[in-house]
């Protein structure tokens, strides 16, 4: 049975529909019972093009009715996980309704997260439990706010219906947005099927919508490995330069146009750690924070093993380049890290090359005492900014445990004395690092406390779903460098640094 598609405002032009059969399915989104609105993107929306919000937008989110020239699929993909190929996923509990093309010319995916079963569920009920919807609501935006390039949330809905898990919990759907959700495993599925002419449509594809620079070079596919490799390399630098662990980096949730995507087992990390993993099924910590470069030079690797026929008609030629490519990538990986890094210090303005020793060697050094002193990660660097600022730097040494404090104190001395040897003064150096250096983030603690109050508040069958805490959140994320929020509940770090914390997938 169709549904009725409703003129929400947005321009749809569906190009991965138009590449065939091969790469997705039709799929209609299974309708609820009794959808209501948690959330709504108005900002977003207005970007995309899209009206002011009704009852119509409700019914689409939901998946009770359809944006007018939407056309629902859901992708096919493969993937590496935790290192193990599953030759088939999918999407298994999505539904992309199409690609929107922005008054500004942009084309971004408007996909369904728990909109029902798809061709690619493998038995699952391709649902979403409010949990995980508000949180991906939260970090992505968040995300957003602190300038990392990632997937965006339009809106969420509660369904009206239930769904299990380990118990029953109440279900919704987010509405997602992105510059697409191709993925290196999307190349995967068919490389391993041996589908040469398939990895090249889907190349060129790629290329046209993402980084149609490489039409003109030599070699376009070669070129596109390039781009994708750098796109990763500053993504996952910008992570680590603030303390974000992804928590499951499969190939499956590379996005080929490097953003952050798929937000269910991350975690910001508290008291610094570079073996900090959170997820409760990354065991062996394969993608703890301080692993997440080799492991995104991993997934390069992979993908690096899709194109090589399309490198060159010789084997040994293609697989030659890759891997010239590939050893170049942790200089790669380092330039991008050490520059954010020499900004977070306030180094880079007067480095010639933000990867010389002496940046570079201060901020190894800042690290390991941090880790040494069980310092919070993003505390250290704003009260260093803080300080600064005012000349006072005991909140910073307050951070660190007694044994680290001497060294801590030479360490500052060694840091003032590289900004005087560069030219730098420290009331305007001190602005540019307070700009790059959040007061706030999605503290875990404050993640969990929101969605507590949201599903106590969804238990109590209120006629209205208010979420306070959730949208208190949401509000100050959304300036995360703001000085007003310096002393907050918002900014400070759990009482016991955030040990133990556990993150969980919530499919």
């Amino acid at each position: 049975m169709s549904l009725i598609h409703h003129p929400l405002g947005f321009h749809f032009d569906n190009s991965f529909v138009r590449l065939g059969e091969a790469f997705s399915r039709p799929v209609m989104p299974t309708a609820v019972s009794g959808p209501s609105l948690i959330v709504f993107n108005e900002a977003l929306a207005y970007q995309l093009g899209g009206k002011p919000y009704s009852a119509d937008y409700l019914s689409c989110f939901s998946g009770n009715a359809l944006p007018e020239g939407a056309k629902p699929i859901s992708q096919v993909y493969a993937g590496h996980q935790f290192g193990s190929f599953n030759p088939q996923l999918g999407d298994g509990r999505a539904v992309l309704l199409g690609e929107v093309l922005s008054p500004r010319g942009k084309r971004f995916d408007l996909q369904l997260k728990g909109a029902g079963i798809t061709p690619f569920s493998r038995g699952g009920d391709g649902r979403a439990a409010l949990g995980p919807v508000l949180r991906e609501y939260l970090m992505s935006e968040a995300m957003h706010a602190l300038g990392v390039p990632t997937t965006r949330a339009l809106a969420a809905v509660t369904t009206g219906e239930q769904v299990w898990r380990e118990r029953a919990f109440p279900g919704a759907i987010l509405t997602r947005i992105a510059s697409s959700h191709i993925r290196i495993g999307t190349f995967e599925y068919f490389a391993r099927k041996g589908a040469r002419n398939e990895v090249k449509v889907l190349a060129d594809h790629v290329i046209t919508r993402h980084y149609p620079e490489c039409l003109s070079a030599s070699n376009p596919y070669l070129a596109l490995f390039d781009c994708v490799a750098d796109a990763q390399a500053q993504l996952v630098a910008k992570w680590m330069s603030l303390g974000f662990v992804h928590g499951v980096m499969n190939t499956d949730n590379a996005s080929i146009c490097g953003q952050t995507i798929d937000y269910g087992p991350c975690a910001f990390v508290d008291a610094f750690s570079e073996s900090a993993s959170f997820s409760s099924i990354d065991t062996g910590g394969r993608y703890a924070y301080g692993r997440q470069g080799s492991i995104i030079q991993w997934n390069l690797a992979r993908f690096a093993e899709c194109l090589l026929y399309l490198f060159d008609d010789d084997i040994n030629r293609a697989v030659s380049l890759a891997e010239r490519r590939l050893a170049d990538f942790p200089a790669l990986f380092d330039r991008y890290w050490y520059a954010l890094m020499s900004d977070k210090l306030g180094l880079s303005k007067g480095a010639p090359d933000a990867t010389t020793d002496l940046c570079a060697n201060l901020v190894k050094d800042l690290l390991m005492l941090m880790e040494r002193g069980s310092a919070d990660f993003t505390l250290s660097f704003r009260c260093l900014s803080l300080g600064l600022k005012s000349g006072d730097f005991t909140p910073f040494e307050a951070l660190f445990s007694d044994l680290e404090v001497v060294e801590v104190r030479h360490w500052v001395v060694r840091w003032k004395e590289a900004l005087l040897l560069m030219g730098l003064v420290d009331r305007e150096i001190a602005e540019n690092m307070l700009n790059v250096n959040p007061s706030i983030i999605p503290r875990n603690h404050q993640v969990e406390k929101a969605l507590a109050e949201a599903l106590e508040a969804y238990d109590s069958k209120s006629d209205e779903q208010v979420f306070p805490y959730f949208n208190k959140m949401i509000k100050a994320l959304n300036t995360p460098y703001c000085i007003e929020h310096d002393g907050g509940l918002l900014a400070a770090s759990p009482l016991n640094g955030g040990a133990g914390y556990r993150t969980f997938c919530g499919t």
